[in-house]
């Protein structure tokens, strides 16, 4: 009895010996060899202190993403005086594409019902009057149809107007957003202060980070935050010891969210790619189980195979590079995993290198037999500009260069970095990043070097690889780099990797393991005592934060401004007073997004460049900035049905542009010739002809002119001309 007493006593210490020893053979949740830690708390607390602990933290996250919204308003407000402001100025200060996705939504409020409002987007001659399209199949508006149909069915009209309703409900979701955010970085650190830094990083470094507040309806305004709430449940579904049922319901979320992410921007595909390769990199490094990714995969290839249902079969998602490189991913996975034989590290860097080398392969094959199939050349154009961006091909291709010289994707200026330096986020990120992608290192470096029978006890910490119980904070890192090399090279994608820069600065700031390791190192191994230098840590950066940006926040929220565009406003009231409903427009694509939004009027062309047959209309009808006769650029535009030209001064006499980029520039270019300011020498190819510029030269009304165009409406920004269509009718058949 005495024995079986010993023996009982001996286990009872033993399976509760959890630090560094024994657990009785189970490693509890959360546990990695060194502490036990719960899932995004402190540890060894009682349990009432958790629950304060998690609903302090959830109402804090509230807070900020109801007061983020609020504060988004305020700024759109105070910008343009929005509330108080006529209609048409309110329509008009949604430029270029954006005002094109809301015409859509203005389209389904004021359609006699919701069924007639999807059949006129199912069957629409008004956006490119030259053809019928398919709205739902060309563009993302399933997001205004959505809000359109929720405002008419509840009745919202007495409660408040359909723009309102429309950009609140953007405000809203953004509000969502940077919940999402706080909640990833306290997934990642363990601690909800962590989420209050990064979502402060995000707020104060907001030029940065989000252009909503000035772009409302643009599609990457309702996407991002699809995005960003996909990358939270994956990051819960990525830690190691979770249930089957929290990985079913983080699976779901991440399905959903993926679904919703692409079903709302077009670009969507190309992010995908980026996060398969990151989702590829982690498993091949030995980060994330097969299955696990395989899970991942599969939700992405689910929600662009239902988008594409619901877009009527769209053929650039169906070509989409990412859905040739995951079947490509998968196959060399299986050859990984079927010929996992550890060596040596250098025989290990050469076999992922020719992991890589033949997964690039198989998706440039997969890509291009899909893409045969199909009959799908839409998307050449971008592959066009990366070419020419990066020098590899000739940049005298129209929809090269209109992409080159379009400052949304240019490189990522060095203002950038100085802008987020000044306000604490680069510098905080950089030692970050730096420090995670070092322990990545070590860790793959620790594990192959592990021979491949040996059996690592779960307790053992002594020769556990590094980050390996961590491998959602190797995603981001992964994640992370692919995102910041590409908006290193495109600016626009910085709104990509601004947002994870602050989930990953105030992981390097508040991470709890991080501060215990270190703590360790130099002999404090209190919890109680390493907790509080955590917070004491995270809260000076937050209070510094504050001290250097709160006062340029204060002063945006009190710099009241107003819409003020006179002539636009003049031209949008002209068109729909003094011209037919079913005439039609050409323009600039900026401006013509504009016109549809306001007048209803028909359209030649339009700012979403994604079909190949718009861009071939677009350069034809952009001859008018080129060096071209009154009578070549009639004929392009009758036999097109244009009705009405609208020329801008602001383009035909651009300065702020540098040569080679300014439109008429481009235009010359395209056509052979050499453009304003240029030496023979320095163009070769190019002719010097002495054509005067159409858009100049009509302004001297001259016979030749006047034979074919005629002045309608004239302001300092803007000059409509009339088609003399009858005119020509008329000396055809007296000839």
């Amino acid at each position: 009895m005495s024995k079986l007493r010993k023996r009982t006593q001996h286990r009872a210490e033993n399976s509760t010996r959890v630090n560094g020893r024994r657990s009785n053979g189970k490693t509890p949740v959360g546990y990695n060899g060194r502490f036990q830690q719960s899932e995004m708390g402190p540890l060894a607390k009682p349990p009432w202190f958790s629950i304060i602990y998690y609903f302090t933290g959830v109402v804090i996250s509230l807070y900020i993403g109801y007061h983020f919204a609020i504060f988004l308003y305020t700024l759109h407000e105070n910008r343009l005086w929005f509330s108080n402001i006529k209609e048409v100025e309110r329509e008009i200060s949604f430029r270029t594409e954006a005002g094109l996705y809301y015409s859509y939504y203005k389209q389904m409020v004021l359609s006699p019902s919701i069924s007639e409002g999807l059949y006129d987007l199912i069957n629409d001659n008004n956006t490119e009057s030259w053809r019928t399209i398919n709205i739902l199949n060309r563009f993302n508006v399933y997001q205004e149809v959505f809000l359109a149909s929720v405002y008419r069915i509840f009745s919202l009209k007495s409660v408040i107007e359909p723009i309102f309703f429309y950009i609140n409900a953007v405000f809203a979701l953004h509000g969502v957003y940077i919940i999402a955010l706080y909640v990833m970085a306290w997934l990642l650190s363990g601690s909800w202060l962590s989420g209050v830094l990064a979502a402060a990083l995000y707020i104060f470094n907001k030029d940065d980070t989000t252009r909503v507040e000035y772009t409302i309806p643009l599609r990457e305004s309702f996407a991002l935050p699809f995005m960003s709430l996909q990358m939270m449940f994956i990051t819960y579904y990525l830690r190691p010891h979770i249930s089957r049922n929290a990985q079913i319901v983080s699976l779901a979320g991440i399905t959903l969210c993926s679904f919703l992410f692409v079903l709302t921007w077009q670009f969507a595909q190309f992010v995908f790619l980026l996060q398969a390769m990151a989702f590829y990199g982690t498993v091949t490094l030995g980060f994330v189980p097969l299955c696990k990714i395989r899970y991942l995969l599969g939700a992405q290839v689910v929600s662009i195979i239902l988008v594409c249902v619901l877009q009527f079969f769209n053929k650039m998602l169906l070509g989409a590079l990412v859905l040739s490189f995951i079947p490509a991913a998968l196959i060399v996975l299986h050859l990984q995993a079927r010929f996992n034989v550890r060596t040596n590290i250098g025989v290990n860097i050469a076999k992922i290198l020719a992991y890589i080398f033949l997964v690039l392969f198989l998706t440039i094959c997969f890509n291009a037999i899909v893409k045969y199939l199909i009959n799908l050349d839409d998307d050449q154009h971008i592959f066009k500009f990366l070419l020419a961006k990066f020098e590899v091909a000739s940049t005298r291709d129209f929809d090269a260069l209109l992409y080159k010289c379009n400052g949304a994707f240019q490189f990522l200026s060095h203002d950038f970095f100085e802008r987020t330096s000044s306000h604490l986020l680069f510098p905080i990120y950089l030692p970050t990043i730096i420090t995670i992608l070092v322990c990545v290192l070590i860790s793959v470096l620790q594990r192959w070097r592990l021979p491949l029978k040996e059996k690592m006890d779960d307790n053992d910490c002594q020769h556990e690889p590094l980050l390996q119980q961590r491998p959602e904070l190797a995603y981001h890192a992964i994640q992370s780099v692919f995102f910041g090399t590409l908006a290193l090279t495109v600016l626009r994608i910085k709104y990509l990797w601004t947002p994870q820069m602050c989930v990953l600065a105030a992981v390097g700031v508040g991470d709890t393991q991080g501060w215990r390791l270190l703590m360790r190192k130099i002999g404090i191994t209190s919890k109680t005592y390493v907790s509080i230098i955590q917070h004491a840590a995270t809260l000076t950066v937050i209070a510094l934060l504050v001290y250097l940006c709160l006062p340029d926040a204060m002063s945006q929220l009190g710099l009241l401004r107003e819409f003020y565009d006179p002539d636009t406003v003049e031209l949008m009231v002209w068109i729909n007073q003094q011209t037919p409903k079913t005439a039609v427009f050409s323009g600039s694509m900026q401006l013509l997004a504009g016109v549809k939004l306001c007048t209803g009027r028909k359209l030649t062309n339009h700012p979403h460049y994604e079909d190949k047959m718009l861009r071939e209309k677009t350069r034809q009808l952009y001859q008018y900035y080129g060096r071209r006769t009154p009578k070549e650029v009639f004929d392009i535009h009758e036999k097109i049905g244009t009705d009405y030209i609208i020329l801008e001064d602001s383009i035909c006499y651009a300065r702020a542009s540098p040569q080679g980029c300014r439109l008429p520039d481009i235009i010359d270019i395209t056509n052979g010739h050499l453009y304003s300011g240029a030496m023979a020498s320095e163009e070769p190819g190019l002719e010097d002809i002495s054509t005067l510029r159409f858009c100049d030269g009509i302004q001297g009304a001259s016979e030749k002119y006047t034979k074919y165009f005629k002045t309608v409406l004239k302001n300092k920004t803007f000059r409509v001309y009339k088609l003399n269509k009858d005119k020509h009718k008329k000396n055809r058949k007296q000839s």
